[in-house]
């Protein structure tokens, strides 16, 4: 697979190809899984982003099998997943990560603009929610954290649709924030 900070920042620039990834996300899906999923995707446009992420590698075709006279393809993340490792985050230019973070922005406010267009919402018995926090954390800390929350997600990721299971997005943002200003009170003395 391509994790080259080109090939993210194509594949950011393009809402509808997140919307695609998201959905085969811990699931198999097929074409018409997706169609479903996607109904505001007309289906040329569906299938020219799935043949776009599958050349790249970031979807791969998991199962090939007959249905009447046609052949349906199932459609998966690679095992190793899609998130771009140490050595591509890290020859990221500013500019890719500022477009990777656009994207990402924007498709939350688009995910969020869907749920507000339904006819009928229940934001507490929906779950939903956002907010910020500032945590303080050592470097040890912030690693414990990591790991719990990997520990906890992870098996909830590898969850299969069913009946009983709605769909719910989890996006996270971390990064350090600048320090609150403090006033010295003795900094600010005159000449005694």
């Amino acid at each position: 697979m391509d994790t080259s900070p080109n090939r993210w920042s194509d594949l950011a620039l393009h809402p509808v190809r997140i919307r695609i990834l998201r959905a085969v996300a811990g699931a198999r899906r097929t074409t018409r899984d997706l169609a479903a999923a996607l109904p505001d995707v007309p289906q040329a446009t569906l299938y020219r982003h799935l043949a776009t992420l599958v050349r790249a590698g970031l979807i791969e075709i998991a199962e090939e099998r007959r249905v009447g006279g046609a052949t349906e393809r199932v459609y998966a993340l690679p095992d190793g997943g899609i998130t771009p490792d140490a050595t591509a985050l890290a020859a990221a230019t500013r500019d890719d990560h500022t477009r990777w973070f656009t994207a990402f922005v924007s498709s939350l406010l688009s995910e969020f603009t869907r749920y507000l267009d339904r006819e009928h919402i229940d934001y507490a018995a929906d779950g939903v929610g956002y907010q910020q926090l500032v945590l303080h954390l050592s470097d040890a800390e912030l690693a414990r954290l990591g790991q719990d929350l990997s520990a906890l997600l992870l098996p909830l990721v590898r969850h299969e649709p069913t009946a009983d299971r709605t769909p719910r997005l989890l996006a996270t943002v971390l990064l350090p924030v600048d320090p609150p200003h403090t006033h010295d009170p003795d900094t600010t003395k005159g000449p005694t």
